[in-house]
This record gives structure tokens, sequence and C-alpha cells, in this order.
């Protein structure tokens, strides 16, 4: 039995990035340190997992998310390699079941992706709940909606999206303390020499030990058990929301984010989705690979 909204969702804006959040500690013993390239089709990958772990035990870690990538490789990609960059996209969708389209490549592709990760820090100026959104309506831009997502008009139309400040934000792109910030987290990725992306590091702020570091895209009880290793111990999941709480949070999420947050086959995820299709409560969002699924932020919530 799931517990009614007032009860699962009090704690959900408690965290700086908008995780779901259920439980009431105080002080959160682990910080985990996400490296992300916003252009990297496994960097998007890795959101159902984040999510799931987010619902299940954001109560004992702070995330952060952190720009990096190759950025000299990404500014100078020549066109021989749209092939590759293409296909390579298709089998991360293949295989992940995140879908990214990599006709991109041909019909938009992405010249200077500096723009985009000053951008993200940028849209962080306003705070770090806003910031997440921000990135993540940009994937959604990029890997869904084949949208150059380095052009400014594009950035200030994900930012109005997100319900930014449009005009700071607008100044902010440019400004020296984004640029500084994005530096920092260049600085930061060669420090704790992070090779691969998505890479996550996780730290235990109550013990004076070493980092933990997992590096590339794996399945969730990976993320899991180093959890609970730099916790020194397992930790019982929060209580899941019920389906409903968990779209009108997100608003917009994939077939497979639903089936990895509440453990089902992706075949019983898409048909639950079609019940609430049926009642007028999602619009179905169809992409190159999967499904995606739209909230209507005036549909009627049932609870059981």
């Amino acid at each position: 039995m799931y517990r009614k909204t007032s009860e699962v969702m009090i704690n959900l804006a408690s965290n700086d990035n908008s995780q779901v959040n259920f439980c009431n500690l105080l002080t959160k013993p682990v910080e985990i340190y996400v490296f992300i390239d916003p252009l990297c089709p496994e960097c998007w990958s890795l959101e159902p997992y984040i999510r799931k772990l987010a619902i299940e035990y954001g109560c004992y870690f702070k995330l952060r998310p952190i720009v990096t990538g190759n950025i000299a490789d990404l500014n100078f990609k020549p066109s021989r390699r749209k092939q590759r960059l293409a296909n390579s996209w298709d089998r991360v969708a293949n295989r992940t079941g995140m879908s990214c389209d990599g006709d991109l490549w041909y019909e938009n592709p992405i010249h200077s992706p500096w723009t985009a990760l000053l951008a993200i820090k940028a849209a962080e100026m306003q705070g770090q709940r806003l910031g997440s959104r921000f990135l993540r309506k940009l994937q959604e831009y990029l890997f869904l909606d084949k949208k150059n997502i380095t052009d400014v008009p594009v950035l200030i139309e994900i930012a109005d999206k997100v319900n930014l400040d449009v005009e700071e934000f607008k100044k902010d792109i440019y400004s020296t303390t984004a640029e500084r910030a994005l530096q920092c987290d260049l600085k930061l990725t060669r420090e704790m020499e992070v090779e691969q992306v998505p890479t996550i590091v996780m730290f235990n702020r109550e013990e004076d030990q070493d980092g933990l570091k997992v590096s590339g895209l794996h399945n969730y009880e990976t993320y899991e058990k180093a959890l609970f290793e730099v916790m020194e111990r397992e930790a019982r999941p929060s209580i899941k929301p019920c389906l409903e709480d968990f779209l009108s949070h997100f608003n917009f999420v994939a077939s497979k984010e639903v089936a990895v947050v509440f453990d089902w086959p992706i075949e019983k995820a898409e048909k639950e989705m079609k019940k609430l299709q049926l009642a007028g409560k999602v619009g179905k969002v169809p992409v190159k690979y999967g499904t995606f699924w739209k909230y209507h932020s005036n549909a009627v919530k049932s609870h059981s």
C-alpha cells in the first residue's frame, strides 16, 4: 500500500537538486559527485538510476552534478565522424532504453558545446534545483528533439521553460562567475582523476576516508551497493510514492524511468502508463526509441 501524498511527499523539496526525498534526516552523511557530459548519451542513460537512488535513499545523501567532458574534442569534430557519433547514440539508446536520436549529427550537429556548459553553470547561479531542471530540459532538447543546445536562443528557450529569470540568465551566461564555476568543475574532474563519463564519486562526510569511485554506466544495484559501502551499513529503502505522485513531480518521464523506479518490466510500465493515458492524466510522446510521457498538471490524482 502506498502512502498518501501528504505523507510521502512532505520532504520532497528538501534536496537542492530536486531529488525525491522521503526521509527526515537533518544531516545527510554522504555527498555524491556525479560527473557528466551533457552531450554524452551514457550520462543521459544514467538518469533512471539516479532518480531511483534519490527516491529510495535520498535522505542519506546530497547530490552534486559536475559538468565535464572532452571539450577540445567536442569543439572540433570533423564531419567524417558524424556517422560514428550517430551510430554510437543509436546503439546506446537500443541498449539502455533511454532514447537519443543520432540523426542530430546529420541534421543539426553540435559545434560549440562550451556555450551549453556555461549555460548550465549560469542556470545553477539561480539555485541548484533550477540548475538541475535546466540540465534535464537541455538533455531532453538534445537527445529527444535534436535541438542544437549550443545556440543561445535555444538555451534561452530552455531557461524560460524551467522558469529561470531569463534576463539574469542572459547576463550570467557570459559572466566571469559562470566561467569560473565551469573551470572549477573541470579542475575537480582532474583532481579526482575522472577519465570516463558518467562517473560517480561518493564520500562519507562523517568519516575520514577516501571516496568511492564508480566509473561508467552500470545497473542500479551497483550504485546501491556503493552507497552502502560508503555508509558502512545497509539501509532500508524509503517507500516509493504512487505512480501519479512520481509523474506530477517530474512531469516528463520515459517508460524506462518508470520501469526502473518501480521495479517493473518495461511491458508493465507501458501498460500502467497507458491506463493513465486512457484516464486523460498523461500524454504519450513518441520518440525514436521507446516512449516518453507528459503528465497533465490539471489531472486529478487518485491514490490506492
